[in-house]
């Protein structure tokens, strides 16, 4: 029997803009309403603001492909993460984006096979501490597989493990940040000047100032090994010594910390969001569950790069995760030019919405959208889909660069965790939220038992 897992609740019909705009600053599900999950389009026109929300395929491929060049990142998201990630390459546009793609590309490629000791470390020590709790008793997976992917990304930057009480600092800290950080700012929505205060979050600048002085330290850190000929051969090393091949310029160190901050917090901020919703659908399906543990134990006692190339349903429950709970939910752009969408005028400075969490669930283009149902990826529903509505890291000029590097994390870490324990759904149901990412409102809590040991928990529901 399928499995119907959470799904939030819509916007009620009738609800006034004043409302509206409190919802969405709260949380964007809360503010769409449901016929989104049909409609190709939909757009939102108010005196000083207009948007369009764009689900059809051909529409999505025109913003984030073919005309990627008139829809630049917009400014509404960028202005609010900007005391976190600085001018970081998620934040910028035109020139100074294609600059720091140039010399960001180079020294990521290659990064994700290189990087798989550390995704292999990390995870061994992460089961090393779930081990000690795994004993049946609900276990909050949010901050378990924060603490993962936090280590792998420390770990792939700076070739050290990330220290327990940092990791549960980070994981604190960035939650609060997007707990009172608002998405955006109604300056940056209307477009007034840079110069005008944003008046922002004192709160969300003190997590903001926190999470930058540790990046800041750790940047600092690395320099003198630079300079001294002793820093090791990673991803820090190779960012900061990497130049722009066109005019020879390196990152600064405010720029260094700038991407830093943007690999480190939204690269572990995604892997861990996806992870703990990828284990709890597995607990909500136990067939589903006990075939990706048998593939897992295909597993090499030490894995292997290799490896990955048997584990195909592992990677098709990742794939289902990553649809039906895309970690980032929507993708801002902006208008640069007057243009049209099916027929209706797009003005120039409009915000363009591209909504991964729409559009891999749409009624009209997937079947039985809200299943989980890893089977599909072979069906000629799901191959067709995959191509045209399936973007969980985006696409085009701005698809993620850690793309290549989440999914061999994302499969890695499940056939790892699998081959290691059982989990089963507590009591608590998690409700989606979107902030900057797709979490749970209170936190995914779950079962856990050693794979090897006796099955309690179906002792205890079956006795």
């Amino acid at each position: 029997m399928a499995v119907k897992p959470p799904k939030p609740a819509s916007r009620p019909e009738g609800v006034g803009v004043i409302r509206r705009i409190g919802l969405f600053r709260r949380d964007m599900f809360s503010s769409q309403p449901r016929r989104l999950y049909r409609a190709w389009m939909a757009q939102v026109r108010l005196p000083f603001y207009r948007s369009f929300l764009v689900n059809q395929p051909e529409l999505v491929r025109r913003v984030l492909i073919s005309e990627a060049g008139n829809f630049p990142k917009s400014e509404v998201l960028s202005d609010t993460l900007r005391p976190l990630l600085g001018n970081s390459i998620f934040a910028t546009n035109d020139a100074q984006w294609r600059a720091q793609r140039d010399i960001i590309n180079p020294a990521f490629k290659g990064c994700p096979r290189q990087a798989f000791s550390c995704m292999r470390e990390a995870g061994e020590d992460a089961i090393e501490r779930l081990s000690k709790r795994a004993d049946g008793q609900p276990v909050e997976m949010e901050a378990v597989t924060s603490f993962l992917a936090a280590d792998i990304i420390f770990r792939t930057l700076f070739s050290i493990p990330l220290p327990a009480e940092t990791a549960e600092k980070v994981f604190e800290t960035f939650r609060d940040y997007q707990r009172t950080q608002p998405l955006w700012s109604i300056p940056a929505l209307l477009k007034l000047p840079k110069w005008v205060p944003r008046f922002r979050s004192k709160a969300a600048g003190r997590h903001a100032n926190a999470i930058r002085k540790l990046l800041t330290d750790m940047v600092d850190a690395r320099q003198i090994e630079i300079d001294n000929g002793t820093a090791p051969d990673d991803l820090a090393t190779s960012l900061m010594t990497a130049s722009d091949p066109k005019t020879g310029h390196r990152f600064s160190k405010v720029e260094m910390v700038d991407q830093v901050a943007i690999f480190f917090l939204a690269g572990h901020e995604t892997s861990a969001s996806a992870l703990s919703w990828a284990f709890y659908l597995l607990a909500m399906d136990q067939g589903v569950q006990e075939k990706a543990a048998t593939e897992a134990q295909l597993l090499s006692d030490i894995p292997q790069p290799s490896d990955l190339s048997k584990m195909r349903f592992t990677k098709d429950v990742f794939h289902e995760t990553l649809r039906l709970y895309p970690p980032v939910p929507m993708y801002l752009r902006d208008a640069a030019e007057t243009t049209e969408f099916r027929g209706c005028p797009v003005p120039k400075g409009s915000m363009v919405i591209v909504s991964p969490w729409h559009l891999q669930r749409h009624e009209r283009l997937w079947d039985n959208p809200d299943e989980f149902n890893p089977y599909r990826w072979h069906t000629d529903n799901g191959k067709a889909r995959k191509r045209d509505a399936f973007i969980p890291f985006s696409a085009g000029p701005r698809v993620c660069p850690g793309a290549g590097f989440g999914r061999i994390e994302g499969v890695l870490m499940l056939a790892m965790f699998l081959k290691a324990f059982r989990f089963e759904t507590a009591d608590a149901v998690p409700i989606p939220v979107a902030h900057l990412t797709v979490r749970s409102a209170a936190g995914i809590y779950l079962c856990i038992t050693p794979r090897d040991g006796p099955d309690t928990m179906s002792e205890q529901n079956h006795g």
